[in-house]
């Protein structure tokens, strides 16, 4: 009699159990230092798991070491801090910004980019390890749970993975009381869910559940913080071939290009969204977020790509982005359709190449100029006038 294949998916603790995992083989968890990744580890070392590994992937959000290491020293865990920031600005922003990745109109996509990387690499340490599988915390309410299971599946993860809090959630109090009860006192004052990767910092849960009152506490901002009396200022953006590569002149590595401008146009008021996205079934939750150096990168390159492409183009190229977005939402970053509409993507961004300059106040920011080295805009309308009729005669 064959011996049956384990089911790949966890979906509650039950599913956690001596007869699908044994407790002494390493097993792998992602990690942000939140509440549900702690109370994961809590919940785990409980059940008598003795090789557990808590993989937290830097992905430019400034994560604290020390707290990280606080709960997973707290909890005989070993942690496994991989640098994921180079690889998440040129792989999975640089595409974003070319896909102009704005969910319906509304706000910048976020975690639809990062959580196909810390899939890809958790993996990576997995195997490396020998583990049983991966596991990771989102809730039902987060749409992150379809994109780490999509990216586990698409890239033929062998191992098992899910989140054990998909049938078995558990309220945000109860794990900050069973926290706090073995020593992790500072669990009980998160009052939301943060995100944050180099590209966005998104806020939600707790406090901001509620769509018809959402006001988020300004010390959750980092970036977007208007300064008093801060002056207004020019800042010029330049892109070759669909990447930006140039503020005010000076070349920077993309990483380094977004992480400063987060902080230069933030440093305006300018970057604030807020957003209802799906679930499955077609409910919708709450998220809000601050992105400056995506609300200002996303506006340059559309202007670019005015100034340098055909129209009927970009009509069909709007089309297809927001194809190339369900695609990322949906948690088929690695699929076939994402990756063919990214093929025509690229290839209309081959030819965006020029600079921006904007104007910044608090709360705004306006083009001063839009240049182009082969534009097809017009810059004398009379000259051109007298041209074309030349030429139709």
């Amino acid at each position: 009699m064959k011996a049956s294949v384990p089911r790949p998916l966890v979906r509650s603790f039950a599913d956690l159990s001596p007869q699908r995992f044994d407790r002494a083989r390493p097993l792998v968890t992602l990690f942000s230092g939140g509440l549900d990744s702690s109370y994961l580890l809590h919940r785990l070392t409980t059940a008598g798991f003795t090789d557990i590994h808590a993989v937290s992937v830097d992905l430019g959000a400034g994560e604290d070491m020390d707290e990280l290491r606080l709960v997973t020293d707290q909890l005989g865990v070993g942690l496994h801090v991989v640098d994921g920031r180079t690889r998440f600005a040129e792989e999975y922003v640089r595409p974003a910004i070319a896909a102009q990745a704005v969910y319906l109109g509304t706000h910048p996509i976020s975690s639809s980019l990062s959580r196909p990387l810390i899939a890809e690499l958790a993996m990576d340490v997995a195997d490396g390890l020998g583990a049983s599988g991966v596991l990771h915390t989102a809730n039902r309410s987060q749409n992150t749970l379809r994109r780490l299971n999509g990216a586990f599946r698409l890239l033929g993860y062998g191992g098992q993975y899910g989140t054990p809090y998909d049938l078995d959630p558990v309220d945000r109090e109860e794990k900050a009381r069973e926290l706090e009860s073995i020593g992790l006192v500072h669990m009980s004052k998160r009052i939301a869910s943060i995100d944050a990767n180099l590209w966005c910092r998104e806020f939600e849960s707790g406090i901001l559940d509620d769509p018809e009152e959402h006001t988020v506490p300004e010390h959750l901002y980092a970036w977007s913080v208007r300064g008093e009396g801060t002056p207004e200022e020019g800042v010029e953006i330049g892109f070759e071939a669909g990447v930006p590569v140039l503020v005010n002149g000076v070349r920077l590595p993309l990483r380094m290009l977004v992480e400063h401008l987060n902080h230069r146009v933030g440093a305006h008021g300018i970057g604030r969204y807020s957003g209802l996205e799906h679930l499955p079934g077609g409910r919708k939750v709450m998220e809000l977020r601050e992105m400056p150096a995506a609300e200002i990168l996303l506006k340059t390159y559309r202007h670019l790509e005015t100034a340098t492409l055909d129209a009927e183009t970009i009509r069909e190229k709007m089309h297809l982005e927001q194809v190339w977005v369900r695609e990322a939402l949906e948690g088929r970053w690695f699929g076939e359709l994402r990756r063919a509409s990214q093929c025509f993507i690229d290839s209309c961004a081959a030819r965006v190449t020029g600079t921006v300059r904007w104007r910044l106040r608090q709360g705004s920011a306006e083009t001063r100029s839009i240049v182009a080295p082969s534009p097809l805009y017009v810059r004398h309308r009379e000259d051109w006038e007298r041209e074309s009729i030349r030429e139709d005669g």
